[in-house]
């Protein structure tokens, strides 16, 4: 699997020791892909897509000239990719599984709450998401020549079709 992160931020630095931590027991190798740049990326993924591969895993907040360039690699080179947002998937990626971005702004109310009552910021505790969602493009799928399960379709929070 190529794994896409954000190499200049602490969340993509993170997430690929998460994922390489754990790759070794489901027996998957990972290739590391940089996006300090929009040529970069097109280089790793098109060099990584020139072996045998499995797919992509895309990590972290991209900016958005990258995000889209590697929605149209993962399809172009026929690599089933999964994203860290619904965004990603909205605009024509395959699948993502990541934090319910609506969530952080319930919670901001809370705080807000408290605050206003008295409660000192610093004193007020870190959360962290608690709501996941998983977001499948059947469209994609199919081009990609993936024949999604039901219980895949079932399960996903939401699904584009």
């Amino acid at each position: 699997m190529a794994v896409l992160r954000n190499s200049a931020g602490p969340g993509g630095i993170g997430a690929l020791s998460a994922i390489q931590a754990v790759a070794p027991s489901f027996g998957v190798e990972l290739t590391p892909v940089g996006d300090r740049d929009v040529d970069g990326i097109k280089r790793g993924v098109a060099a990584f897509a020139r072996g045998p591969n499995d797919g992509v895993i895309v990590t972290g907040q991209l900016p958005q000239d990258r995000r889209n360039t590697i929605i149209v690699l993962a399809e172009r080179h026929r690599m089933p990719a999964v994203y860290p947002f619904r965004g990603f998937v909205v605009e024509g990626g395959l699948l993502s599984f990541g934090p319910d971005q609506a969530e952080p702004y319930r919670l901001a109310a809370g705080y807000v709450d408290r605050i206003l009552k008295g409660a000192k910021p610093a004193d007020l505790p870190v959360q962290t998401p608690t709501r996941f969602e998983t977001v499948l493009n059947l469209k994609t799928a199919k081009a990609l020549g993936i024949e999604v399960p039901a219980t895949m379709r079932a399960r996903a929070d939401e699904v584009i079709e």
